[in-house]
Formats: C-alpha cells, structure tokens, sequence
C-alpha cells in the first residue's frame, strides 16, 4: 500500500511537471517556450522510466566470510546485486537491517572495563553505503561486522533505495535474505587449583583439578578421547572384546555440576550476565581438558539439565544451549533452585554461577550444601554494584562452609581468569 501511494504521487508530480511546461508552451508561445518544453522532455522520459524500473526484480544476496565463529570475533560481509536491465542511475543507498540481537559489542575481556555502564555494551550498529552503479549489472558492497556477540543471529532484510537527481522520483524496496551467524561463548583460559574435592573412600582433601591420582583403581569403563593409555585395562580389553579404561578414585570425586542462573530481574546487568555465561563455559572447557566430568543445570524461564556423564557428545549440546540462552524473566532463581535440589545428584561438586544474592538465595544454597559434597559460588558482578546487603550474605555463606569467589571487572579483565584459593573456605 505505501508503495502504491508512492508511485501514484511521484507520478502524478512528473504529470504535473510536463503539463505546466506544455501549457506555458501553449499560451506564452515563442523560441524560448517551445525550447524549454523540449529540453524538459528528456528529463521527463528517464524520470517516467525511472518510476517504472522495477527495483523489486534484482537479485541480492549476501555472501559471509564465516557462520560459525566465537564471541568478539568480526565476519567479512558482502552484498552482490545483480539486476538484468542496466537502466542508468544516479546513485543507491544499501543498508543492512541488523537485528536486535546485534546491537552489541563483544570485544573480548576488553569489553568488562565498562560493567558499571553496561548501557556501554548496547549500541545500535548499522551499515549504509552509498553507491553509484551507472549502467553496472553487478554491484558488490563490501563492509564488517566487527565484534559479533554471543548468540545466534538472524540477518533477514537488505533495504534499497535509489530515485533521481532531483529528488522528484523516489524508489525503495526491502529485500528478504536471510543468513544466520552463530558465535559460540568465548572460552577463556581460566586459572583455578581450588581444594574443591575428597576422596569417596576418606577424607584426604584433594587438590588435583589440574593432576589426575592414578594410584587407586576402582573400576573399569569404556575408553573415552583424552584417557591416557597407561588407563587401558588389558585384562579387561581383551576378555569384553572392546577398549576398557581404570576407574580411579579421583574420577569419581571431582565430577562437577555447573549451575547458571539465567533468571531476568529488574536492574539486571546484561554484561555481567554475560561474563557469567562466559565463566561457565571456560569452566567447562577446563574439566573437559582434565577429564573431569561436567554436567550442566541451566535455571532460567525453562529449566534445561544435562546430567553429569561420559556422552562426549553432551559438551556440544550445552555449548550450543550457552550460546542461544539469554535471561526472561520467571521466577526467582532461589525458588526454581530449590524445586531442582531433589532431583540433584549428592555426590556431585556444585558450582554456581550468579550476578546476584538475596535472602532467599542464601536459604536455597544452605539447603543445597547439606546434599551435596561441596558447594561453590562464583557472583559475578561490578564491583560497584555489589550491595551492603549481598556483601553482608557472602560472609554468612562462608561461615556455613560455602565457597565463594566474587569476579569483578578487575579479575574478569585478566587472561587466564585468576580464580585463586584464598576465596574459598
């Protein structure tokens, strides 16, 4: 319908032009009328070809340099218009119609220094290039998306628009090509030698997130990537006709489960819920490498679990839910955490990532302590953000035995993330 109006209302103007030339041609008569009548005319053919040209029939796509790619990274874009009748224009202006979900900027560890100004993390990007293709059949504009964010991102429209050199005839049209990025969380190298495990058998404390006992065989399961050969039972191989790796005591002990409060509140800090998903998955990465067993438990408008266990193909599965996952709002995270304690297992390693802390969270977390082994916080926050309220919970939960680790810009700025022992009791 606007386009329609458009079309009708450019052409009723050049009408408008040609019939006052023609009848000031008419009535004043002479050279100089005639003259100006005449030389209107050539005008007056490209605007009405002009009004006519389908802009709606060119072929545009755009063509990336990349789909899958990690946070902070920046993908070469090109657009490529094609059109069959190379009509002579003036000019064109190309934009690209960004999604909300762009209208960030993920510039690695750098991008912490303003967690107190998170409105700093959200600006509105965009792309307009102004060309002039003459009689070309085939334009390409190049440009960058610098510093992509975290997320799945749907490029879906392109809007064209060309006219005259006068502004008489104005064309423009939105065409629909979509393309999806998908950049991953950034993992980050992430310090942590933490006294965070014991023995199922004693209560020898273990420091060994980063060193695997190997003295104390308990069982057998099937070989898995990164288990180192010395682990190969030969026995047992040989007798099940299939690769069987020992079991040790320390393997046992040291399986962890991440949790991530993913619940909106009002107030929330988009960026430190962003270094929390960040932190999570270099968590992750970290046990992975250590042949550690991770799960993930993902409290948010849903609930999403994946068990700890040896499926190596879960880690793609919760890398890919840390990417499209961002905070609604639901109920408090305090309260889903507690609907979720009985179906926990007790003899996990819970550590949980939150940017923030009420009464009703430290009830949840003194409950979820008493079924597990160990409990860990890791409160991601400004450190002008934390309030008397929340530094007055922290000491509590410390000396009830909970661990808790507070990343502010300033270690969150660090590569590797320090997270030192001091900070747990």
């Amino acid at each position: 319908m606007k386009d329609s109006l458009r079309f009708i209302g450019n052409f009723m103007f050049i009408l408008f032009l040609f019939l006052l030339l023609f009848s000031f041609a008419m009535f004043q008569g002479g050279f100089t009328s005639w003259f100006l009548f005449y030389s209107f005319l050539p005008i007056f053919l490209y605007h009405l070809g002009l009004l006519l040209y389908p802009i709606r029939n060119w072929k545009v796509t755009r063509n990336l340099s990349g789909r899958v790619f990690r946070a902070g990274d920046g993908v070469s874009v090109t657009i490529r218009i094609e059109r069959s009748i190379p009509f002579p224009l003036y000019y064109c202006i190309c934009e690209e119609i960004f999604p909300d979900t762009l209208n960030k900027e993920a510039n690695r560890e750098r991008k912490y220094r303003y967690m107190a100004e998170s409105n700093k993390f959200t600006f509105s990007r965009k792309m307009k290039e102004v060309i002039f293709p003459s009689m070309k059949r085939v334009i390409e504009i190049p440009y960058q998306i610098q510093h992509v964010p975290r997320g799945e991102h749907q490029l879906e429209k392109i809007r064209i628009r060309t006219g005259d050199v006068f502004g008489f005839v104005k064309k423009e049209h939105i065409f629909d090509v979509t393309d999806q990025l998908v950049a991953y969380p950034n993992a980050r190298p992430i310090n942590m030698t933490e006294k965070i495990s014991s023995f199922e058998q004693g209560s020898t404390a273990s420091y060994t997130l980063n060193l695997k006992n190997a003295n104390i065989a308990s069982g057998i399961r099937e070989y898995m990537p990164g288990d180192k050969v010395s682990w190969i039972d030969w026995k047992q191989t040989a007798r099940k006709n299939e690769v069987m790796t020992k079991e040790f005591e320390q393997e046992k002990s040291t399986d962890i489960l991440l949790v991530l409060d993913s619940c909106y509140y009002e107030g929330m800090n988009p960026l430190a819920f962003e270094a929390a998903v960040e932190v999570t998955v270099s968590l992750m990465e970290n046990f992975r490498k250590q042949s550690t067993q991770v799960g993930l438990l993902s409290i948010g408008e849903e609930v999403v679990h994946f068990p700890v266990g040896h499926d190596p193909n879960q880690v793609d599965f919760m890398i890919q839910h840390l990417t499209r996952i961002q905070p609604k709002n639901s109920q408090a995270f305090a309260v889903k955490l507690k609907e979720e304690l009985f179906k926990m297992d007790g003899g996990n390693v819970v550590m949980v990532m939150t940017t923030r802390m009420d009464n009703g969270f430290r009830e949840s977390i003194v409950k979820l302590r008493q079924r597990s082994k160990k409990v860990i916080i890791l409160f991601v926050q400004s450190a002008q953000a934390i309030s008397q309220n929340e530094q007055m919970l922290i000491g509590q939960l410390q000396v009830e035995g909970v661990g808790i680790r507070i990343l502010t810009e300033k270690e969150l700025m660090k590569n590797p993330i320090e997270v030192s022992a001091h900070a747990f009791k």
